[in-house]
């Protein structure tokens, strides 16, 4: 019995996998914050092409 207490204590095998797992979840966390932050920045960007074109066709007389 100690013996597999021992084998177990130093068995490593499942490490490797909670490792490549948590890099993976620490990645994801980067790229969701760093696109929700450029996401925010491109609606802005879209919004105000938006209002400028529409600007631009109501002083062209586009009605539209």
């Amino acid at each position: 019995m100690s013996n597999f207490v021992t084998r177990f204590l130093k068995n490593e095998s499942g490490a490797t996998a909670i490792e490549y797992g948590l890099i993976a979840a620490l990645i994801a966390a980067v790229l969701a914050a760093i696109l929700g932050t450029i996401g925010g920045n491109l609606q802005g960007s879209l919004e105000g092409l938006n209002t400028e074109i529409t600007e631009a066709g109501a002083a062209a007389g586009a009605g539209g």
